[in-house]
């Protein structure tokens, strides 16, 4: 097994991780979720992220029921053996308003203080390896967002914190306030990453590795749309299929980014690639993503065990230069289809 550091952290992590944002929506079922996080354990993979929002789509009922059934499962294995991640809800302010906290959510003191107690609780353990904002304030200063995160950490309740879907900016802003502050730093940033979305190249992975902070990719599959389902219209079992009719204006437009001429004509591509190497195309795409010298590991997720036999299959995989270059082509001759 091959273990990296999230960024200059003692994080030493697989290079695949386990995602649960589906436990308690796509997949409701405790026994399926428990199968999945052991199947992943068994694997070799000792890193898990979770959310305060999870799961996915957001609802004021069902946000925490994640953590919950993270915190179930993680008494059943070594707790210093499990590099445990998770995050407070962005801010009101943010892409959308997340239903907790009467909706008014911030990176102040008050919630990110709120958020911890939350989290800590329903995953039944007294620390968190890895505590990520969920995405950037665009109100409240980054100074104080980062004042009550390192709090946190001299309190000993977070070991690391990170970002996610953050800016070049904001990420640079967040780091030099750390070191003239002398306030922990993001040792990391959760962004989206796939074949289909390579905007973290464009500037942001110089970032990475100039100031060793690590890339988590999430959605490496492209909500799924890397794997060929969709090529053939609305899978049934699609959470795409669900957005498209959805009354939230935020779940049909990500159909709209994700599902459209360009990434289905892309993916068409890469799954000709995928036949004419031998690999599974979600093993392809897996692989691809977490294959970059700023990627610390790539997040996957699951709504049953089964789905997880072509998604580990990556984790010691190394594509080879041809298959690189193959991709390459493909985004170039279709640039940026998810915009």
């Amino acid at each position: 097994m091959e273990y990296r550091y999230i960024g200059k952290s003692g994080l030493r992590v697989s290079p695949i991780c386990m995602g649960t944002m589906t436990f308690g929506s796509q997949c409701k079922s405790e026994k399926e979720a428990f199968k999945i996080l052991d199947k992943a354990y068994d694997a070799g993979v000792n890193f898990y992220d979770t959310a305060e929002l999870y799961p996915v789509p957001p609802t004021a009922q069902d946000a925490g029921v994640t953590e919950e059934l993270v915190g179930k499962w993680l008494k059943t294995k070594p707790r210093e053996g499990i590099i445990l991640a998770s995050k407070v809800a962005g801010a009101a302010n943010g892409w959308f308003v997340p239903p907790i906290r009467h909706g008014l959510t911030a990176m102040d003191s008050f919630h990110i203080e709120r958020a911890i107690e939350g989290s800590l609780k329903r995953l039944g353990t007294d620390y968190i390896d890895l505590y990520q904002m969920h995405w950037p304030d665009t109100v409240v200063p980054i100074e104080e967002s980062l004042k009550a995160f390192d709090q946190l950490v001299q309190s000993g309740k977070v070991r690391y914190i990170g970002t996610s879907n953050d800016t070049a900016y904001g990420t640079t802003k967040a780091l030099m306030t750390s070191a003239f502050k002398g306030y922990a730093r993001f040792e990391s940033i959760q962004n989206n990453f796939s074949l289909l979305n390579r905007r973290f190249l464009d500037e942001l992975s110089v970032l990475a590795q100039k100031e060793q902070i690590s890339l988590l990719p999430y959605s490496p599959l492209a909500g799924g749309v890397l794997s060929g389902k969709y090529n053939e219209g609305l899978h049934e079992k699609g959470r795409f299929s669900d957005y498209v009719n959805s009354p939230h204006r935020r779940q049909r437009l990500m159909v709209a980014r994700f599902m459209n001429d360009k990434t289905l004509k892309s993916t068409q591509k890469y799954l000709k690639i995928a036949s004419d190497f031998g690999l599974h195309p979600v093993t392809m795409a897996i692989a691809w993503s977490k294959q970059f010298s700023f990627v610390a590991s790539t997040i996957i997720g699951a709504t049953n065990a089964g789905q997880l036999d072509a998604t580990l299959a990556a984790m010691n995989l190394t594509l080879s230069d041809e298959v690189l270059e193959a991709c390459d082509q493909v985004h170039h001759q279709i640039l940026y289809p998810m915009g």
